[in-house]
């Protein structure tokens, strides 16, 4: 039987991340989240690192980024630059209302082990997860076969005057979050509600993680977990003011042929206001 499969495509998002590292947080940090809608400009760091917002570990590599004018048109980054630890950009924020920047991959994953006993496993890194790929490195019979779907989002919002809800359009590819409480109006002591999805469907049971910024001058994480109901809903209470990183992870046995498993994770930060 032919093995179908959508169009797959690793972007250097996957490249630039070990998955194997899962300590290794990607994050995109915007200097402010909400700013006037004269002739706004923001700049963005965007980092891979063990405590969150503070580069230790690599540079996001900014080739994977993409950002969305409040329209649903591209934004150009402006001023560009990659160091040891941490990329960051400009955006001109030529138009009222709300943009997204994110970076997203989607593919498979085979492992299997050869005769030799050995621990095999497609793609390599660099390699492109493409269906024709697979056919040719991985093989038909080998032994303990497993393969998987897999997709990565990293996202972050800004909002130049009044907020508006373009970009919050899901594509139905991988695990997405649709916000129900908008981004750019988040206030300690308050709650926000939001929605997961996979692949356009509820992401119901997918797992929360909220950790709050400046966890090298902490003791404890703090972190505040939640699980996605049966309509992908969660509510997230914040305690205090500042930046916080969400991560949402999810799996199932609901993959396209070939795979058997699929998966995905979500990364965005947020800007909490003070009352």
């Amino acid at each position: 039987m032919k093995r179908t499969f959508s169009t797959l495509i690793v972007s250097t998002l996957a490249m630039s991340l070990s998955f194997a590292a899962q300590a290794h947080r990607a994050w995109f940090l915007p200097a402010a989240t909400v700013l006037s809608a004269d002739n706004a400009w923001v700049t963005v760091d965007a980092a891979v690192s063990n405590d969150i917002f503070h580069a230790d570990h690599a540079p996001f590599r900014l080739n994977s980024v993409e950002v969305l004018s409040p329209n649903g048109n591209k934004v150009e980054l402006k001023n560009a630059n990659t160091g040891k630890y941490r990329s960051n950009f400009d955006l001109q924020l030529a138009q009222e209302g709300t943009y997204k920047v994110f970076s997203a991959s989607s593919g498979i994953r085979a492992r299997w082990v050869d005769a030799e006993g050995k621990r095999q496993g497609w793609p390599r890194r660099g390699q492109p997860a493409e269906m024709a790929e697979f056919d040719k490195n991985v093989p038909k019979d080998a032994k303990d076969l497993s393969v998987s779907q897999f997709s990565r989002r990293v996202e972050t919002f800004v909002t130049a005057g009044a907020p508006s809800n373009q970009v919050f359009k899901p594509s139905n590819e991988g695990l997405e979050l649709v916000p129900v409480t908008h981004p750019n109006d988040l206030y300690a002591g308050e709650s926000a509600e939001f929605t997961l999805l996979i692949d356009g469907e509820p992401a119901a049971g997918a797992e929360v993680l909220v950790l709050a910024g400046g966890m090298r001058y902490r003791t404890s994480q703090n972190a505040i977990k939640a699980v996605a109901d049966k309509n992908g809903l969660f509510r997230v209470s914040w305690p205090q003011a500042g930046m916080y990183w969400l991560s949402a992870s999810y799996e199932d046995d609901n993959a396209k042929a070939p795979a058997t498993r699929r998966s995905g994770g979500y990364s965005a930060t947020f800007e909490v206001l003070p009352q």
